[in-house]
């Protein structure tokens, strides 16, 4: 979403995909590459092979949590939920590589998807964090990269209603915490999808393109 966004206010974008031992690397770094090459744009697959040996969900061998419903709109459940997929600093450190990227290729914004939704229980995708992360790239950089985080203000039902009026790849967009064939249709990020979609009324066109609508 936040790239077709960039896209249609910057012209053209680099994309960065960071393969930093999470469960749904291949499948994300796949659809990543879809959606370049559908739009021509460069894409680098940047490794971070030490963050495979951090703890968390995403990336160890703990169980993902499976909430209910109800669970998504409790704030403790939802940050439990959080606590138990957190990697450490894992969005500080992808936007210092994208800083030292901007930084050598002359680029001047850093986009990224943050939300409002999971701005609720991610400290990291704050409005705060963003507007912290500008301070320190006036002294981490000399060319002084800002943040585009069109999403921010966003909840998941705003994306996807964002996402239909600006013809974003939604069918090439996966949100779930493994790594398919489908989506697992029960981690919290799944479970945000689907309320999202069925709150607008429409089938999620990625299941759509994979026959399971």
């Amino acid at each position: 979403m936040a790239f077709k966004q960039a896209l249609d206010t910057f012209g053209s974008v680099i994309c960065l995909t960071f393969d930093y031992g999470q469960r749904a690397a291949t499948i994300e770094i796949d659809f990543a590459a879809a959606i370049c090459s559908k739009h021509g744009c460069e894409h680098h697959v940047i490794p971070l092979p030490w963050y495979r040996d951090f703890g968390g969900a995403l990336t160890g061998t703990k169980e993902l949590p499976a909430p209910s419903a109800s669970d998504l709109d409790d704030l403790e459940r939802s940050e439990e939920s959080a606590r138990s997929v957190w990697v450490p600093a894992r969005n500080m450190v992808f936007l210092s590589i994208a800083a030292a990227f901007a930084e050598e290729h002359g680029l001047k914004h850093i986009v990224v998807g943050f939300d409002a939704e999971e701005g609720a229980t991610f400290p990291d995708n704050t409005p705060e964090f963003i507007e912290l992360l500008d301070r320190t790239m006036e002294y981490g950089t000399m060319n002084h990269p800002t943040i585009f985080a069109p999403l921010a203000g966003l909840d998941k039902q705003g994306i996807v209603r964002l996402g239909l009026n600006i013809q974003a790849p939604l069918e090439y967009s996966w949100s779930c915490y493994t790594a398919g064939p489908l989506p697992c249709g029960v981690c919290e990020s799944c479970m945000r999808r689907i309320r999202a979609f069925l709150s607008v009324g429409i089938t999620d066109p990625l299941l759509a393109r994979l026959g399971k609508s």
